[in-house]
């Protein structure tokens, strides 16, 4: 009874039994979980697993068939819309205004906000703000975007895949932009297809599959549950294809061959006694991405 009452009191948000279908189809069936205040909690999963649905019903863009979501405490109301910042995956920005218009008119929707100059400070925007958002760069309006998000100091923030379509540094920015809005003390729901993204910026991963939670925790206490193992990577052009997946029960991917071992000695006598070269042979722990794949299977889905 303790746990229970402790386990309230440090939830800012509280999913329990959550159910939608769409006609036949049951996108959402019985989903419960917690998010402690102050972490970063990452919902994962594929095309098709039901988390963008779940989202959805958090954010209160939609109502679910049966179960409940409390934002602390109390039914998704009037607070929550007040304290809870959002970014979504897509969002269309009014065209043939300036940076700082737009700003001001999100800032608008609340009783209270922000101040525009220090969050174009925080996020580098400040060069900006006179600019047509029609002008941005797609890092700059990522950035403007997760800005907007904190226009009301939320409480409670979602970023629903923040740096889809980034290149490599702008995305490594954003990161570092996340870091610092939980360091200023806000909670963070995350997604997002990338898992060195997740397993970078979360204290806590979910991962969905058919409409249901199958994994819960830590990402390293994840990994530690499910593996014990580790991959010896070879590039793709050294390693035949059908060598690789007969003698050694290889997967491909990202050209390279991926053999997982829990003698790394014998599979590098192995390797040798097929004259396999070595000279980019590369030994990695398990990574989120063997989780998720693990979990969810590696079939492509529409």
């Amino acid at each position: 009874m303790c746990f229970l009452i402790e386990s309230a009191m440090s939830a800012i948000l509280q999913v329990s039994n959550l159910v939608k279908s769409f006609g036949p189809i049951k996108a959402v069936r019985d989903v419960s979980f917690e998010i402690r205040r102050g972490v970063c909690f990452g919902l994962l999963g594929p095309n098709g697993a039901g988390k963008t649905t779940t989202i959805e019903m958090m954010e209160g863009i939609s109502s679910p068939d049966s179960g409940t979501i409390l934002y602390q405490g109390e039914a998704l109301g009037k607070q929550f819309r007040n304290e809870a910042g959002i970014m979504f995956q897509t969002t269309a920005l009014q065209e043939f205004i300036t940076v700082r218009e737009i700003m001001v008119q999100f800032s608008r929707f609340y009783p209270a906000a922000a101040s525009i100059d220090e969050l174009a400070e925080q996020f580098t925007l400040h060069e900006f703000l006179n600019q047509d958002t029609r002008k941005l760069s797609g890092g700059q309006k990522q950035r403007l975007l997760l800005a907007m998000a904190q226009i009301n100091n939320p409480k409670i923030l979602f970023l629903d895949e923040p740096t889809t379509g980034l290149d490599p540094q702008s995305r490594r920015n954003l990161w570092q932009q996340v870091q610092r809005v939980k360091e200023q003390g806000a909670t963070i729901l995350l997604t997002t297809h990338y898992m060195e993204e997740a397993y970078e910026l979360c204290d806590e991963i979910a991962i969905m599959d058919h409409g249901r939670i199958i994994a819960h925790d830590a990402p390293d206490a994840l990994l530690a549950a499910h593996f014990d193992d580790v991959v010896v990577q070879i590039h793709a052009a050294d390693i035949p294809r059908e060598i690789g997946e007969s003698e050694f029960d290889a997967t491909y991917r990202n050209d390279s061959a991926h053999i997982v071992t829990g003698d790394v000695n014998k599979t590098i006598e192995r390797l040798l006694h097929f004259e396999i070269p070595l000279n980019r042979l590369r030994i990695r722990a398990r990574d989120l991405e063997d989780l998720f794949l693990e979990l969810t299977g590696k079939e492509l889905r529409a």
